[in-house]
């Protein structure tokens, strides 16, 4: 009976905070949109009027359907309702077309297709332990990552304001993560082959579930001395996965393979010839990069100091998948894929080709699982969700949203803070003097951009400045979060072993 109490709460509780969060993107209908708005409507239009053999050819819009194919099914479904709301918006040559019937179904279906991405936060708190005080089992911290995920003041805005659709595709994400914690690995790499045929930029995060997949489903470990072995190699459980991502990839490419069309698409989903980094500076190791070298050319030094080669990340991505499965704890269970699966996203994100600053999300949102049970991880979410979310503020540039956008960033870190710091109070400060220090800067760092730039001389002659600032030093800590991350990785226990408590 105190079980199903418990349940019955849980539910209680969980259901009000989605419900809450679900009317507060309502209210967020009227708020500015950015390019995207305009991006997903042609692709309806495209979708709905032409052949599939036209879909990644046609070009009268500039923005051309660049998406995998499952996201270009997901439109041309979409686009069957959004006839019914106005028919003008599907017409292809309609260029930059809004009606307030389009605003409307466009913004609630962002909000429909977000109750797969509820579903998934659901599904994850069950993978989360709470905590015992005596004999009652208390729920914060699933309380807690519930809030850090539905009320995610970077999906908020990206999504519901600026206009994009990542809520269902990091639902399916988070499902599938819950799925492996839950030993039900088919069905775990069924939803991420899915997921990457919706969105590629989740190619980022391949290679941990491919280690993962392949360390703890298709081999079993044998550690009599602590040491890592692949034993007992099953050739049923990787032809079992094989044949889920063969057919997933046939039926996303296999009519566009008839067309012979493959080629098309992958020049759509890889531009390469954007350049390496976007329009907009994503808070990554090239934002430094690229500042330093300014730097340095103006003082004649930039040939001397870094010459004319590029880091790579390769070589950063690799080093954290080997020492992943070879020496902590790494893939041998759900909690060490996950900290590979957040390595990987960093470190793309931080040495990443032409990395779009919204990618942050991808490391954020599965970290919040891991902050609501260690402290350390605690801290590291904390100042990576921080800078990684005051990196965006510069997407939401019109007057109006500005009291929004602060008032929700506000809302979202006080809450993170106060919350995981009660969560660990017994345990050690989440903040350091210096970590402390850097966070606070980010107030004046606002004020100088948002409120005394615009009213000073160099707002025409250098515009860039607010954004040059805001990337350069969310860069910094979006780093020192990679860093330590990597470092509490590498120095855990070995495989196989624990610390001692």
């Amino acid at each position: 009976m105190a079980a199903l109490g418990i349940a019955a709460g849980s539910a209680n509780w969980f259901t009000a905070l989605a419900l809450g969060v679900t009317l507060l993107k309502c209210l967020l209908i009227p708020t500015y949109h950015s390019t995207d708005f305009e991006v997903h409507r042609n692709w309806l239009a495209i979708t709905h009027n032409l052949p599939i053999s036209q879909w990644y050819y046609e070009a009268t819009s500039e923005w051309t359907l660049d998406y995998p194919p499952f996201f270009a099914w997901f439109e041309y479904a979409l686009s069957h309702v959004a006839k019914y709301f106005d028919p003008e918006m599907l017409k292809v040559h309609n260029l930059n077309y809004s009606s307030s019937r389009t605003l409307l179904f466009q913004r609630f279906s962002v909000i429909f297709t977000d109750a797969l991405f509820v579903y998934a936060v659901y599904e994850c708190c069950k993978c989360i332990e709470g905590r015992k005080s005596g004999k009652e089992l208390l729920e914060k911290p699933k309380f807690i990552l519930s809030v850090l995920l539905l009320w995610n003041f970077g999906l908020l805005i990206v999504d519901h304001i600026h206009f994009q659709y990542n809520g269902f595709l990091f639902g399916l994400m988070l499902l599938s993560i819950a799925r492996l914690f839950q030993k039900r690995h088919v069905e775990g790499a069924f939803l991420f082959a899915v997921l990457l045929h919706f969105k590629h930029i989740y190619l980022y995060v391949a290679p941990a579930y491919g280690v993962y997949l392949l360390r703890s489903y298709c081999f079993t470990a044998v550690k009599p001395d602590g040491s890592v072995r692949w034993n007992s190699f099953s050739f049923v459980r990787v032809t079992s996965l094989g044949l889920v991502v063969f057919l997933v990839t046939a039926l996303s490419l296999g009519p566009f393979l008839a067309l012979n069309q493959l080629p098309q698409i992958f020049s759509r989903l890889f531009p390469f010839k954007r350049g390496l980094c976007h329009a907009y500076w994503a808070p990554n190791f090239w934002a430094l990069y690229n500042v330093l070298d300014k730097v340095l050319s103006v003082i004649g030094l930039n040939d001397k100091w870094l010459g004319s080669g590029v880091p790579a990340c390769s070589p950063a991505l690799s080093d954290s998948l080997g020492d992943l499965r070879l020496h902590s704890d790494g893939c041998v269970g759900p909690r060490g894929f996950l900290r590979c699966l957040i390595l990987c996203a960093l470190s793309s994100f931080l040495f990443g080709w032409h990395v779009h600053e919204k990618a942050i999300l991808l490391a954020i949102l599965p970290l919040s699982l891991l902050s609501v049970e260690k402290a350390d991880d605690a801290s590291i979410f904390l100042i990576l969700t921080t800078t990684g979310h005051f990196s965006l503020f510069p997407l939401l540039f019109t007057a109006p949203e500005l009291p929004i956008k602060i008032l929700l960033m506000l809302l979202f870190t006080i809450y993170s803070i106060s919350s995981l710091k009660t969560l660990f109070r017994k345990e050690k400060p989440l903040f350091n003097w210096m970590e402390t220090f850097y966070l606070l800067g980010l107030g004046p760092l606002e004020i100088c951009c948002e409120f005394l730039f615009p009213f000073t001389s160099w707002k025409l002659k250098y515009p860039f400045i607010p954004l040059l600032l805001t990337s350069v030093y969310c860069a910094v800590g979006i780093t020192y979060s990679w860093l330590k991350l990597y470092v509490s990785v590498l120095t855990g226990p070995p495989v196989g072993k624990t610390k001692k408590k």
